[in-house]
């Protein structure tokens, strides 16, 4: 018996040197491979009989060891979507099932959720974000209204290469200092251009002149013209009254009153309250109610006028903007899928999050360095980057293999003489049965 159980033995362990030469083969050609993940190989002692006189030989097998959690070197790469994961957690991926959907407008997507750490992502023909697997990348969906992500649903992010309309200007905000003694012979004046809906550029012009300087310098009469608008170049005209002398309780230098004039409207005095002015000009295309911001009454920010002869303008905004056409989309550390616009506007798609497992080494690997969840891996938890366990992100970087050539050139060597070994032990065994057998002869 314990001859043909050496036999026996040795014959598996020529099986388990084969299984373990399979598995440093395959790490050694994926070496080079972005994101893959070493198997190394477990051996399990069976035996047959083993008490305190007799100990009957039995067999060896193997297990694969998976060490997906072992990082493998990130390193900076010429791909601006490129996208390493640093820490714990694996990019959710889709695969196509290779035909068209229902409509025939687009992919069918494999229902099966599949997770990565091959960040080697590049937008392909049909917008999507697909690393060199094939893999399309996961994320949440963004609310361009609200920019908030919808966390509830994963679905492959596709990038729209739309151009972007264009935005009629509806507010103007205002930040500068009046002179409290003007040069003379030097006019008080802005400029800011501002948007119709076609995104057409007009030029509004904002003209500031004491009322009387004589009897009240803190009053000036502020006039809006356009020669765009129409009927006539003048939008309309207001009265500011600065300080104490606007009868009400504000500081010296800040808007105490304004007086709406013709073309205008104006919000009445309040402690602290919005100081704005809202226009109506007509820029070629109809109507276009248009608020300017002053800041506030009693307010040091926003419109004042101070000692000096020099108007200082600090700031003037609009928030009108012309027709864009889609220039790149760009990811940044913190998940935000941002296609920008030629016209200086940009706009956030998607998010792409990070999913855990409580056992991320008991997943079960698939072809293209992709995975699948496993009873024994957990469920798939899947969280914004950085938070709950999950790694950071790092643009414009890739994570290699975590296979050390130097180490596997030791294990080939290990397994290449274990494997000699059992097979010198399979041929000693056969001669000794050769020899048994031939003594009856």
């Amino acid at each position: 018996m314990s001859l043909f159980g050496a036999l026996t033995t040795a014959v598996s362990g020529l099986s388990a040197q084969s299984a373990a030469f399979s598995n440093i083969s395959d790490n050694i050609a994926n070496s080079q491979t972005v994101g893959y993940k070493g198997v190394d190989t477990d051996f399990i002692n069976y035996l047959t009989d083993s008490t305190a006189t007799v100990n009957e030989s039995g067999s060896v097998a193997t297990l694969p060891e998976y060490t997906n959690t072992v990082q493998g070197s990130i390193t900076q790469s010429t791909d601006p979507l490129a996208l390493a994961i640093s820490g714990q957690g694996f990019f959710a991926v889709s695969q196509s099932t290779g035909t068209a959907n229902a409509a025939g407008t687009g992919v069918e997507f494999n229902p099966q959720q599949f997770y990565t750490r091959a960040g080697d992502f590049s937008v392909n023909s049909e917008g999507y974000l697909v690393n060199s697997a094939g893999n399309y990348l996961d994320g949440w969906a963004v609310n361009p209204a609200t920019d908030v992500a919808n966390q509830t649903a994963l679905a492959p992010i596709q990038i729209s290469q739309n151009t972007f309309q264009p935005v009629a200007t509806s507010a103007i905000t205002l930040a500068a200092d009046l002179p409290a003694t003007p040069a003379a012979n030097t006019p008080v004046t802005s400029q800011i251009n501002v948007y119709d809906a076609l995104g057409t550029q007009h030029t509004l012009t904002l003209n500031y002149a004491q009322t009387n300087p004589l009897t009240n310098p803190n009053q000036w009469t502020v006039t809006i013209t356009s020669p765009d608008n129409l009927p006539t170049t003048t939008i309309g005209t207001a009265e500011l009254t600065f300080g104490p002398t606007s009868g009400n309780a504000v500081a010296p230098g800040t808007i105490g009153d304004i007086a709406a004039g013709a073309g205008v409207t104006s919000t009445a005095y309040t402690a602290g309250g919005a100081a704005t002015l809202t226009l109506d000009p007509n820029l070629g295309q109809g109507a276009q109610p248009i608020t300017l911001n002053l800041g506030t009454f009693g307010g040091s920010t926003g419109l004042t006028q101070y000692a000096g002869t020099a108007f200082n303008l600090l700031g003037l905004t609009q928030n009108g903007v012309p027709q864009g056409s889609f220039s790149n989309v760009s990811v940044d550390t913190k998940g935000s899928v941002v296609v920008n616009y030629t016209n200086g506007q940009s706009q956030t798609v998607a998010q792409v999050p990070i999913t855990t497992f409580n056992a991320p080494d008991a997943l079960q690997s698939q072809s293209g360095q992709a995975y699948t969840a496993s009873n024994d891996s957990g469920v798939a938890l899947t969280n914004p980057i950085g938070s709950n366990g999950a790694g950071s992100l790092i643009v414009g970087s890739t994570e290699g293999s975590n296979v050390d050539i130097a180490t596997e050139f030791t294990k080939l060597i290990v397994a290449q003489e274990a494997y000699s070994a059992n097979a010198k032990v399979v041929t000693t065994a056969d001669q000794l049965a050769t020899t048994t057998i031939d003594m009856k002869q």
